[in-house]
């Protein structure tokens, strides 16, 4: 059976010395992909997740130095949520404190114990206690001990006008199915063990957000390969009238891209090739790698980029 979830999100930062510095040694994530955005290439993309960066545990950045800071609201993401063994939540609220990261008390969010955070450029995430979580395999390789080690993503909340059409294409094209409502929000499931939920809060009138440093540009849905992926895209133009592009080459995924009725940028992402494609397993994120048709401007582009340790 084709597995449905999420298959990573991207976002927005500010320096990208210090985006790697909190991704990897505060929240033990793996760099499973130093390159640049193919559409700027002035501009790295950084990819963090877990050992072999699979679908669903996957958090992308394109860092910009003294970035303006984004504004939370109507038509964004909320929220990111990562995946960590439920009796793991203690040690991670120590954790936050000695690092002296900014983070709010412990709270219940449908029946799952939840502590929200923010990073460096003030991009809202959260870690989610799941008890089938200390079973999934952990990366050993991190600055966090495997047994607390995040096992992929938990989800998004995304922050909305109304609820109903955004939730239509969810069920209807993505793979998911409502699970629960709880407060205004309502939560739907894909069947993907990591990347699994997709919460929508509707607002109303509340204010639009402003993309910036802290800010989601997008988030991606698996397709399990070329075929799936166009046939989603048909049934959005065809049930749902949306306007999707074509098939763009991300070298480690195929993709194609559609607003959805609440303003999101949604991306559908083919799960192959994988992060593996261009360098070996145990090698990933150790060096620059650029697609072919930017090789011939490597110099260029490495002088350009700023160091990361």
């Amino acid at each position: 059976m084709t597995e449905t979830g999420l298959h990573h999100v991207t976002a927005f930062s500010g320096a990208a010395a210090r985006n790697a510095e909190f991704y990897t040694a505060v929240l033990g994530l793996r760099l499973v992909k130093k390159t640049v955005n193919f559409d700027d290439p002035g501009t790295y993309h950084l990819y963090y997740g877990d050992e072999t960066g699979r679908p669903g545990t996957i958090l992308t950045f394109f860092p910009i130095a003294h970035a303006a800071p984004g504004r939370a609201g109507v038509g964004e993401t909320q929220e990111t949520a990562f995946r960590v063994p439920r009796a793991s939540i203690g040690w991670w609220t120590h954790r936050l404190i000695e690092k002296g990261v900014s983070h709010e008390a412990l709270v219940q969010v449908f029946g799952e114990p939840t502590l929200r955070l923010r990073d460096p450029d003030g991009t809202a995430l959260a870690l989610v206690g799941v008890a089938e979580a200390g079973e999934a395999p952990a990366w050993t390789g991190g600055a966090v001990p495997a047994e607390h080690a995040i096992r992929g993503m938990h989800g998004v909340t995304l922050l909305l006008d109304t609820a109903e059409a955004t939730g239509a294409i969810l069920t209807g094209v993505l793979g998911f199915a409502e699970t629960g409502r709880e407060g205004g929000a309502i939560r739907y499931a894909g069947t993907a063990r990591e990347g699994t939920f997709v919460t929508l809060r509707a607002v109303g009138g509340f204010l639009r957000g402003r993309t910036g440093a802290g800010s989601v540009h997008h988030i991606a849905f698996r397709a399990a390969d070329d075929a799936a992926q166009a046939a989603m895209a048909q049934a959005l133009r065809e049930r749902f009238g949306l306007s999707v592009t074509e098939q763009r080459d991300r070298q480690y995924f195929r993709s194609v891209y559609f607003r959805e009725p609440g303003g999101v940028l949604f991306e559908i992402a083919t799960d192959a090739p994988g992060f593996a494609v261009d360098e070996p397993v145990e090698a990933l994120g150790d060096a620059l790698k650029l697609p072919a048709f930017l090789e011939p401007h490597r110099a260029s582009i490495e002088q350009a980029l700023p160091a990361i340790a």
